[in-house]
């Protein structure tokens, strides 16, 4: 059975970073995106970072453009996202997602929640001003 199991939040101040960690075991088939999506309390779900794991194009939401990297270790099976310089603004439950079909390659569906079928169940980052 596919398992997205994420950890690495915490709580920081203004400035400070984290790295979050998603594990993905069980899955039969080639993933060919994983993402890092959040959602703050009363907001949508939104997408913060997309690997296209073949070949490993990555892309961003302009709000963590030039402070987050995502990342990911083929051996361990493990996606990252590296968070820095974070802001109040970032405090959100952080979630890991994958998605089996090539679609989620393209511009208009990389960053769309639906396109991606298996979550983990996320992990809270909170930053303090």
């Amino acid at each position: 059975q596919a398992q997205l199991v994420e950890s690495g939040g915490g709580s920081v101040q203004a400035g400070g970073s984290l790295r979050l960690s998603c594990v993905a075991s069980g899955f039969t088939y080639r993933r060919n995106c994983m993402a890092w999506f959040r959602q703050a309390p009363g907001k949508e779900r939104e997408a913060v970072a997309m690997l296209h794991l073949f070949p490993g194009f990555s892309y961003y939401a302009d709000s963590v453009k030039g402070r987050f990297t995502i990342s990911q270790d083929n051996a361990k099976m493990t996606l990252y996202l590296q968070m820095n310089s974070l802001k109040p603004e970032d405090t959100a439950l952080y979630y890991c997602a994958a998605s089996l079909t090539p679609r989620c390659q393209s511009r208009d569906y990389r960053f769309l929640a639906s396109e991606y079928p298996y979550w983990g169940q996320g992990t809270q980052v909170t930053v303090s001003s």
